[in-house]
């Protein structure tokens, strides 16, 4: 067995007790698991504060000095224990309210500690609760750049507060071999990035020495969780073009040339006909297609849908378009609707305020394969939608919905139907690739001719004064 497969309660000062709450709180089972609970902070613990020069909007302090006093205050669950602490400058209270007892007797008189902590306010006095406590002699053999893990009140409660878990992360790897984690990277790749290897990575993110070891580690596990997140979904995605089969649209027939020829407002760009000329290539090949089509506002990202749904009707396959607003459907159903005003297509709208007198006829359309073209909100996804024949889904927005809300819409269909993604948002390919899964994508990043160009504007008021703050060129309006 490797050893971060083995049990967290076989790990030195855990035991049975605090496995039993790192189980519950944070789900760590494993050896392996404790070392991927990265430190959320780090704090340089090279600095110390003199206690006149301390106030509560500090972040954190450090204070050296001794122990005037100890004294156990209240009864029951009012019992704290009140420390004064002070250095030449001045004093402050240090209170705890857990490990009261414990404390009590850890606390030696006229020894110099070193405390680190929150400081606040109560009654006009400053005071620190629960601070970390050590003696000048412990404290000055640790690094001065230390890890800040995320904990529990139970946890807390068995001294597995942030320095509780670094303790155990001591233990951890003096148990731990370099041998322990193979390598994921080869030396080159690893030369040529800058990375480090996988022991070393995971030792400076929990023990760096400087912030540059922590950055460096951090970087080095963030590339390799991105690398295989990439592959995963380069993966997911050959999968797919390889098992899923989808309707092949393989005839361009008379409502898309009759469109192209004689009813298109305008020419398209070449983006637009490249974007075309990939779908087309998608939806022939007898794979569901999954791609994302990316361009600003008034590129003419919608145009290509339509045409890609008369597509789907030349081969006797229904389409539909989800939107995210009743306002965007209705701005979409407008929109298709003029454009194939003098089209023998058939196009209608469903959302939430469509009354149940015009829902009805609608419904039997979608269902006896009348209807060419469904638009809509959330309302397509309702059990009572049934479609013939879709072969053909376009979403608007994906962010907008979620992945059970797409499949439902996806589960209408007899066969896998084609999904067509639309966004405006700018999404460099590779974060496209992490937000949106196995999709492929394309981007429309030409504008048709006569388009003003897109800028964005942001008007804020100061006592009544409208600012307007330059705008940035080529980024829609939110």
């Amino acid at each position: 067995m490797r050893s971060y497969d083995t049990p967290i309660e076989y790990l030195k000062s855990i035991g049975p007790q605090r496995a039993e709450v790192l189980k519950s709180e944070l789900g760590i089972f494993f050896f392996g698991q404790l070392l991927l609970h990265y430190p959320f902070r780090y704090v340089d613990r090279s600095a110390f504060q003199r206690i006149t020069e301390v106030h509560e909007e500090m972040p954190y302090v450090q204070l050296k000095g001794k122990i005037e006093s100890v004294e156990i205050v209240g009864v029951k669950h009012t019992k704290r224990l009140v420390a004064t602490f002070s250095d030449a400058s001045g004093k402050i209270d240090l209170v705890w309210f857990q490990g009261v007892n414990w404390m009590a007797k850890k606390l030696q008189p006229e020894t110099t500690y070193v405390v680190f902590g929150k400081v606040s306010n109560f009654k006009g006095r400053l005071n620190m609760a629960h601070p970390e406590v050590e003696e000048e002699a412990t404290a000055i053999k640790k690094s001065a750049f230390q890890a800040v893990y995320n904990s529990t009140e139970k946890l807390k409660l068995r001294g597995l507060d942030s320095e509780g878990i670094r303790k155990a992360m001591l233990h951890l790897f003096e148990q731990l071999q370099s041998s322990d984690f193979p390598e994921t990277q080869t030396e080159s790749v690893r030369q040529r990035l800058g990375l480090l290897d996988r022991f070393t990575a995971l030792k400076w993110v929990h023990f760096p020495e400087t912030s540059a070891h922590a950055e460096k580690a951090v970087y080095s596990i963030k590339f390799d969780e991105l690398f295989y997140i990439q592959l995963r979904l380069l993966r997911l995605n050959k999968q797919r073009k390889k098992d899923v089969a989808g309707p092949v649209f393989s005839r361009v027939g008379p409502l898309f040339t009759d469109f192209y020829s004689s009813h298109l407002p305008f020419e398209l760009t070449g983006a637009q006909k490249r974007v075309l000329r990939e779908l087309r290539s998608d939806m022939g090949t007898g794979k569901q297609m999954n791609r994302l089509v990316q361009g600003d506002v008034g590129s003419g990202k919608t145009l290509v849908a339509l045409m890609s749904m008369l597509l789907a009707a030349d081969n006797g396959y229904q389409a539909c378009l989800m939107a995210p607003t009743e306002i965007l459907a209705q701005q979409h159903f407008d929109t298709f609707t003029q454009l194939l005003s003098k089209t023998a297509v058939s196009i209608k709208l469903l959302t939430g305020s469509v009354k149940q007198k015009e829902r009805r006829p609608l419904l039997e359309a979608a269902a006896d394969g009348s209807l060419s073209i469904l638009i809509g909100t959330h309302a397509l996804i309702e059990d009572a939608v049934v479609f013939k024949q879709l072969g053909l889904v376009v979403i608007d927005e994906q962010h907008r919905f979620g992945v059970a809300q797409r499949a439902r819409l996806m589960d209408k269909a007899l066969l896998s139907p084609h999904m067509l993604i639309m966004t405006a948002t700018p999404i460099p390919r590779t974060l496209a690739m992490t937000f949106y899964g196995d999709l492929d994508t394309s981007a429309i990043a030409e504008l048709p001719p006569g388009r003003k160009p897109i800028k964005t504007t942001r008007l804020s008021t100061r006592a009544g004064i409208v600012f307007n703050v330059p705008s940035v060129p080529g980024r829609p309006c939110a």
